[in-house]
């Protein structure tokens, strides 16, 4: 990587890379998204992390993208390393299984939650032949009340035992990354609804057209085109049903009494705060925790120790001072979060007591709930784990003051929740911090 500058990519440009490194799109598809690069450029995420290096080829030849280190994961379904393959790898195992129909695979794309209307519809289109379901997801959170990736991925899967079960259709289900277009966009076929890459090709238009055929499917269809105009009313009147209901069972003057009463239910908002060393797993688990809470209809904000960095406290340093700054400042962010009834994790290192200590103070103030998690994951572990070599240089001399090294580590003796990822799975950590949270937030606002 000497002598290449970099590039931090958002959401959506990751998303990108995701389908170029697989195969879907061509490397000039990637490079037509990120303006005023040199000619090569070194891809990193949030963290800093070295992705790939993206170099453009002389005259008219090919761009070269080179992978350099993973890209990180999360949890739930759209994460599930058997369903989000990359193109060549989905597209290799089909033509390994039969070439015959080649020609005829159906690629569905399931952009929304499909009714049974859609249900029907697609045992219609498909037949005893291959079925590819590719359901597109974004890395950026939907919008608030809407069915996340999670639970797009789930139904997905629902409607993959229905094809197999009422036509015998061979159906792979596979998780298509998508740059700002996944659940929650309302980008329907081809609706020219775009992502801050530039790219304005909803999932069923020409791009997404080009990436399914990278899957292997000869011919698309989007499933929520099948949607009747009666059924789509039917879908958005849903959350007017309650209202609805209200007027039916109410004189008017008690039913404006009661709606009112309903608007202004507020439920007490929550701080759930991960604490712990670099590499201890604590931003794997707070963003999937975060995604996990957004599928369950919660209004979820994630403060994420690096990310904040780039933006609320950048120009901060690394010094005592700075660091208790820096935790203080997602501190008040995540009060004013859960002061209006949503609910922010927040994952620094935030290594001082005392500075934990105002964040909890903060949130109190706010009333809210706090909820401190100790990710306890031991040094050697998280040293082991170390993507960047951050831990290396800090032994070397060569970053000063870096926590568990050169900066004390103190241990929280206050934490709701201790857990070490040493041996606790990413999905049992997530379901603890959110068992122990959905008792609190049944608790009324006082």
């Amino acid at each position: 990587m000497t002598g290449s500058l970099a590039r931090v990519l958002s959401d959506a440009e990751l998303d990108l890379l995701e389908l170029a490194l697989g195969g879907a799109l061509p490397p000039s598809t990637l490079a037509a998204a990120l303006p005023d690069v040199p000619a090569e450029v070194v891809l990193t995420d949030a963290e800093n992390t070295p992705l790939a290096r993206l170099t453009a080829g002389p005259d008219d030849a090919a761009d070269v993208l080179e992978p350099l280190k993973p890209l990180a994961a999360a949890i739930g379904p759209h994460w599930d390393a058997a369903l989000r393959r990359p193109a060549r790898e989905v597209r290799a195992a089909l033509d390994a299984a039969s070439l015959e129909d080649a020609g005829s695979r159906l690629g569905l794309v399931v952009t929304e939650v499909p009714t049974r209307e859609e249900s029907d519809a697609a045992v219609a289109l498909a037949s005893t032949g291959t079925v590819l379901l590719l359901v597109p997801v974004a890395r950026r959170a939907p919008e608030a009340g809407v069915v996340g990736a999670p639970g797009l991925v789930r139904a997905a899967l629902g409607l993959a035992d229905t094809l197999a079960g009422r036509v015998g259709a061979l159906v792979t289900t596979v998780v298509v990354p998508w740059p700002g277009l996944g659940p929650g966009s309302r980008s329907g076929p081809g609706s020219g609804s775009g992502s801050d890459s530039g790219h304005d090709h909803g999932p069923g238009g020409t791009m997404f057209d080009e990436v399914a055929a990278a899957y292997g499917a000869a011919r698309v269809e989007t499933l929520a085109a099948h949607r009747s105009p009666a059924t789509a009313e039917r879908v958005a009147a849903l959350s007017r049903v309650r209202d609805d209901a209200v007027r039916a069972l109410y004189p008017p003057a008690s039913a404006a009494e009661v709606a009112r009463a309903a608007g202004g239910a507020h439920r007490r908002g929550a701080v759930v705060f991960f604490t712990g060393l670099s590499g201890s797993g604590k931003s794997t688990v707070a963003r999937a925790l975060a995604a996990e809470l957004d599928d369950d209809g919660l209004g979820t904000t994630l403060l994420d120790g690096d990310e904040v960095r780039h933006h609320l406290s950048k120009g901060l340093g690394f010094d005592r001072e700075s660091r208790e700054t820096n935790v203080e400042r997602i501190g008040y962010v995540a009060a004013l979060v859960a002061k209006h009834g949503g609910i922010a994790v927040a994952a620094p290192i935030a290594p001082f007591a005392a500075g934990r200590a105002k964040v909890r103070a903060l949130a109190e103030e706010a009333g809210a709930h706090f909820v401190l998690v100790h990710v306890s994951t031991p040094l050697a572990v998280c040293e082991a784990r170390d993507r960047k070599g951050f831990y290396a240089r800090a032994r070397a001399g060569e970053i000063a003051e870096f926590t568990g090294i050169s900066s004390p580590y103190e241990e929280p003796a206050d934490a709701e929740l201790v857990i070490d990822t040493t041996d606790t799975p990413v999905p049992d950590a997530v379901e603890t911090v959110r068992q122990y949270l959905a008792t609190l937030l049944t608790e009324p606002r006082g």
